[in-house]
């Protein structure tokens, strides 16, 4: 199983001599969807995570999202597809040639917040993502249509389940905000993992049991208690039998 995070977002100071959450959770995690300007980083950003993931053999993904930094990138957009797939088009561009300038190879795609939410059902905006994104793999919720439309396009698919998320009986995710949205406890959270990695199964708010078939699974970097969910699930997943690399 493949542990990922997202990070250049603003919450580590990436000054010499400090080790910051982000640093830290490049030693735990196996892969990170790097900021790339939408909704948070910047060259600079981009450059520190760059250059530490690269030095730990962590996968870079380009954490794309809709151009809203005012909201985090947290908010539906209904961008013509065109303006879309120029914006996603910049992000990459941008996260690409920073990274490769640290030695570091940008290897997938994930969607941020609303936009990610946004492409499990809006066709059109899939479509504008994936014409930007071209031939990188593609990291979304199961059954989300820009995994459909990817597979169409012989584009490689990578389903993601998310460590610190509520989930909804329909195998979406609770909107931010809801109760039950963000699960904070850590042994809660690397039980459920573990119950993803082995049975396949998260359990929803409502009480039932919801089919999960993924590779990757996601830990935020701005959950309370980052860095120590993701150390307890990567010790639970290898307790459990689970082997942590990457989806690559």
């Amino acid at each position: 199983m493949d542990l990922n995070c997202d990070l250049g977002e603003g919450y580590d100071v990436w000054e010499p001599g400090v080790v910051g959450v982000d640093e830290a959770l490049l030693g735990v995690v196996t892969s990170a969807n790097l900021a790339c300007g939408g909704h948070a980083g910047d060259e600079r950003t981009v450059a520190a995570v760059a250059r530490v993931a690269a030095s730990r053999g962590v996968v870079l993904g380009a954490h794309v999202s809709y151009a809203d930094r005012a909201s985090f990138g947290r908010r539906f957009v209904d961008v013509p597809p065109d303006e879309l797939r120029a914006q996603v088009a910049a992000q990459l561009a941008l996260v690409v040639g920073v990274a490769a300038a640290q030695g570091a190879r940008v290897a997938y795609v994930k969607p941020h917040g609303a936009l990610y939410n946004a492409l499990v059902h809006h066709e059109a905006q899939a479509v504008a993502v994936l014409d930007a994104t071209r031939d990188l793999p593609v990291v979304g919720l199961p059954g989300a249509a820009v995994l459909e439309a990817a597979r169409r396009r012989g584009v490689r698919t990578v389903t993601e389940a998310f460590a610190d998320r509520g989930y909804r009986a329909d195998g979406t995710l609770v909107p931010r905000g809801r109760e039950g949205a963000l699960v904070t406890d850590a042994a809660q959270v690397a039980e459920r993992v573990v119950r993803i990695a082995t049975r396949g199964v998260v359990r929803a708010v409502e009480g039932v049991d919801v089919a999960l078939d993924v590779e990757t699974v996601c830990v935020h970097s701005d959950t309370p208690g980052a860095l120590a969910l993701a150390h307890q699930v990567r010790a639970a997943l290898t307790a459990a039998g689970v082997a942590v690399r990457s989806f690559t």
